[in-house]
């Protein structure tokens, strides 16, 4: 089975505590200079919403691609996209770099490199950006994922392991890269965009991955993919992604996503791991993505898991919160740091994104 070698991830400079940023934040969607025009007891009570909607998202802390008084100046979809193609490549490129280390391997040895943003538009895609910054190949295929959001992380790692099943003598490299911040709405008081302010961080997150043919060349432990599932429920378009217009990327987030989860996601889960002859009980890890509180709740309901089973991903979303699709691989990180790889021990990674979709990822621990 194709294996997983190494993750890690990469941080933004600006790192701030939450209560900063809403502060920040707050100004610039209705502060003096914001395009607000209603009145101030209006603005006040919006405020108020923003501050206590950003304290329930359990996020203390959050690192952002820009400095603080630097989101002032992005008054265009122009200008946030211009930041992304300058800050995002090289952070991408330093999880890439800390993921290859790990792995004892070079960028010599990449065979593939497929990437994954729905923060910023890019063509040439961000990873043929990659291939000058790491010095890859010139004959490294590519490919880019695009619109995936929040599930791309799990979904990424399923597509290179379908990849590396037909190429097992390849190495491939998969990053997610998403500055969130960037796409924040200054005009729009939207819940949606509220909620979006206070939950997502910026980050990338990659993993180096082989095929059977080439993962006793790696110098690290490796994980075993076993197998994946994609499931789409249908007629729910309009419950995550987002709207895309002159001002930039206006964030869709339905408050039935928590319900969706807790519903509909538990006879996907049993579905896929009775062909692999498991239950849910059999799982010993669980590397969730950290969709928010709500979100994170819905899903220990929906598995029957506590926040025991979950306490990585609470910790992500506590210290650098929602990073979007690098979210479930900074799980995985923190998660091979906390128990190397040993035993046979099965673990599933689970993440859901626009569609409104899940991935499902089993992994032999």
């Amino acid at each position: 089975m194709p294996s997983l070698l190494s993750a890690a991830s990469a941080l933004p400079l600006h790192r701030y505590p939450q209560r900063q940023i809403t502060e920040a934040f707050t100004e610039l969607m209705v502060g003096d200079g914001a395009r607000f025009d209603r009145g101030d007891d209006e603005r006040n009570r919006l405020r108020r919403a923003i501050t206590r909607t950003h304290a329930a998202t359990t996020v203390e802390s959050r690192h952002l691609t820009l400095a603080l008084p630097d989101y002032d100046k992005l008054d265009d979809f122009g200008a946030c996209n211009d930041a992304f193609l300058r800050e995002a490549p090289p952070l991408a490129a330093a999880a890439i770099s800390t993921a290859l280390q790990q792995a004892g391997l070079t960028a010599d040895d990449v065979d593939l490199v497929v990437s994954a943003t729905v923060t910023g538009v890019a063509a040439p895609s961000l990873d043929a950006r990659l291939v000058p910054l790491l010095g890859l190949r010139p004959d490294v295929k590519r490919m880019p994922l695009v619109g995936l959001g929040c599930v791309a992380g799990a979904a990424g790692v399923a597509r290179v392991a379908d990849y590396l099943t037909g190429h097992p003598d390849e190495v491939a490299v998969f990053v997610a890269v998403e500055l969130c911040s960037l796409t924040l709405q200054r005009d729009d008081t939207s819940m949606a965009n509220v909620v979006a302010s206070g939950l997502f961080g910026d980050g990338a997150a990659a993993v180096v991955m082989a095929g059977d043919g080439r993962r006793e060349a790696a110098a690290a432990p490796h994980l075993g993919i076993r197998g994946s599932v994609s499931h789409l429920w249908p007629d729910t378009e309009r419950v995550m992604g987002w709207d895309v217009g002159a001002t930039g990327m206006r964030v869709v987030l339905s408050p039935s996503v928590p319900d969706l989860v807790a519903d509909e996601l538990r006879p996907v889960v049993d579905a896929f791991l009775a062909r692999h002859g498991l239950r849910v009980g059999d799982v010993e890890r669980w590397v969730a993505h950290p969709g928010g509180p709500k979100v994170l709740t819905a899903l220990e309901q929906a598995l029957d898991i506590t926040p025991t089973d979950t306490a990585v991903t609470w910790s992500s979303l506590r210290d650098v919160g929602n990073l979007s699709s690098a979210s479930v691989l900074h799980v995985l990180e923190q998660t091979l740091a906390a128990s190397p790889p040993g035993g046979g021990a099965p673990a599933v990674m689970v993440a859901m994104g626009p569609g409104f979709c899940a991935e499902l990822v089993l992994i032999e621990w």
